[in-house]
């Protein structure tokens, strides 16, 4: 009769522990409900690779930074050698306001910009559009043509200052008109450092501002991806968006797996353009949306890492290990933020901005205290940059790298984020791929099952938000003042559209617009790329709303489904 195996060591001592220690205590003092989701002790059993090899295991999963899977990071020195970049998200009113306000960013250390447009600009209307009233420079920014962008830059070196615009359905427009920007400051394209969102389809889930229907805008999307290839090539013509998936109530799975699941049909559509995989991957960049869950943010940006480099190698057969990392912006939670005792929104977002420098990202910006009121002001702009430098240089965090590594809870929760965003991904993939998920719904409804299940628990208590549903001041006064924009914005547009229209040579507007009309009628092809006749269109002074125009008469507008 053969002897009964024991069990190992540590876990013979974890269950002998759980089952006395641990009792006797939660006999006492029972656990907080809201812990019951997450494991109550991690160990090796739950990190290492139980009878592989360690160091095997090491290798595989984690590896050194700067070198596939990039786990640890895509430098290989991180912020021992550069600090990440600190580019606050601002924009308002007219092109010369923003234009003011950026400079005094830069002035107190911003290292780069990030560019908001107003409602109009975002779905491609002119500030003169009866459908622009009372938006105009009120969320961002209002660029209505040529001679908006040369104001919103004006005094900026584009060859040494990078410039991120989070615009996606006329991307290809602001593209455009950045390029001639930079050609009249004498900074050819091939010099242009920034990136555009460009991001379209997580509009259809997210955020809304779309225009077009998804195979059209998927079809822009992915030709300013193959122009820039060729010849804009330090320019990102993408970043992929998890952050408005997750603001919309996403979980930090589902941001990882639809943003990637999107990715990838940007990807294969490029590649349908003839360019290589290496020729545009390095240029994708990312943004994702970092919340209150400390560990798992930092994990999430691991767990991304490792997944894309995954993706990238094996699935797609790229060479160049730019192509396979992830290189990514992140804002700090807006869904976060609360308009109850706003000055609390400092430590939120300053706890968001700590967990992602532990996850290793390469570009911040802070949501602003007052966010949840208004338009930030410049004493919030500078808190929120402030706070930025002060985990840079105080605390200790960028002496080393990955400071997290080894951690049970964190390597565990790098492999189960992973895993869970793989597994959507394939869903999404089983469904044809991202544009197909978008249209029938599905998509949609994952993110709005999942926002429902947190606004539960907030309204029954069980997730507790300090001044919201517990913790209230009664008779709580606002602390902070409001920004707003200057109401006149909209007529000063509405007078810079009426000289531009009346000194420019509307024959040329006109022949660059029907040029356009006949690119965006025929078939999408490596030799129809579409930035070409948009940029014809840009320096003859066509506007964005006839831009735009022109796409709509051809594709028609987006009707999202009814999502039950």
């Amino acid at each position: 009769m053969s002897e009964a195996v024991s069990p190992p060591p540590l876990q013979s001592g974890l269950t002998e522990w759980e089952e006395t220690t641990v009792a006797e205590t939660v006999a006492r003092a029972p656990e907080r409900p809201e812990t019951a989701d997450v494991q109550r002790l991690y160990t090796p059993l739950d990190a290492e690779p139980g009878t592989r090899n360690l160091e095997q295991h090491y290798l595989d999963q984690l590896g050194f930074p700067g070198q596939f899977p990039f786990t640890r990071g895509v430098q290989p020195t991180m912020y021992r050698s550069r600090f990440w970049t600190m580019r606050q998200y601002a924009g308002y009113g007219t092109a010369a306001e923003a234009n003011e306000r950026f400079k005094y960013l830069l002035a107190q250390g911003q290292t780069g910009l990030s560019v908001a447009f107003d409602l109009a600009t975002q779905i491609g209307y002119d500030s003169d559009d009866p459908r622009a009233a009372g938006e105009v420079g009120q969320a961002g920014v209002a660029i209505d043509s040529l001679r908006d962008m040369e104001a919103l830059l004006a005094g900026i070196p584009l060859d040494k200052v990078s410039i991120s615009m989070t615009i996606n359905a006329p991307a290809a427009v602001l593209l455009a008109m950045v390029i001639v920007a930079g050609e009249r400051q004498g900074v050819g394209a091939g010099k242009l450092r920034g990136t555009i969102q460009n991001d379209i389809l997580k509009e259809y889930v997210a955020r809304g501002t779309y225009i077009f229907p998804p195979g059209p805008s998927l079809r822009l999307a992915a030709d300013a991806m193959a122009y820039c290839a060729q010849q804009v090539p330090r320019w990102n013509a993408i970043s992929v968006s998890g952050y408005h998936i997750r603001d919309a109530g996403s979980s930090a799975a589902q941001e990882m797996g639809f943003a990637i699941a999107n990715a990838l049909a940007y990807i294969d559509a490029v590649l349908e353009r003839g360019i290589g995989i290496d020729d545009f991957a390095p240029q994708i960049s990312w943004i994702f949306n970092t919340q209150n869950n400390f560990f798992e943010e930092a994990a999430k940006y691991r767990a991304l890492r490792r997944l894309w480099a995954r993706i990238m190698r094996d699935e797609y057969c790229a060479q160049d290990p730019k192509s396979m990392m992830l290189r990514t912006h992140v804002q700090t939670g807006g869904a976060t933020l609360t308009a109850q005792q706003p000055l609390n929104n400092i430590a939120r977002a300053g706890f968001q901005a700590f967990a992602s420098v532990l996850g290793g990202i390469q570009s911040m910006a802070l949501s602003c205290y007052d966010e949840a009121l208004a338009l930030p002001t410049e004493e919030a702009q500078a808190t929120a940059l402030r706070t930025q430098q002060i985990i840079a240089h105080e605390i200790g965090v960028t002496e080393t790298i990955d400071p997290l590594a080894g951690s049970y809870y964190v390597e565990a929760m790098t492999d189960r984020l992973e895993a869970e965003a793989r597994e959507l991904i394939g869903r999404v993939r089983d469904m044809g791929g991202s544009v197909k998920a978008i249209e029938s719904g599905w998509m949609q409804l994952q993110i709005a099952d999942s926002a429902w299940k947190q606004q539960q628990a907030v309204e029954s208590g069980e997730q507790i938000i300090v001044g919201v549903n517990k913790y209230q001041t009664p008779d709580e006064e606002r602390p902070v003042g409001i920004f707003r924009p200057d109401s006149e914005t909209h007529r000063t547009q509405i007078s810079r559209l009426e000289k531009l229209r009346a000194g420019r040579d509307p024959e040329s507007v006109q022949s660059a617009l029907s040029a356009l009309n006949a690119a965006a009628t025929a078939p999408a092809s490596p030799a129809n790329n579409l930035l070409p006749p948009i940029l014809a269109a840009v320096r003859a002074e066509a506007t964005l709303g006839e831009i735009c125009g022109v796409l709509r008469q051809v594709w028609g507008e987006y009707q999202p489904p009814t999502v039950i």
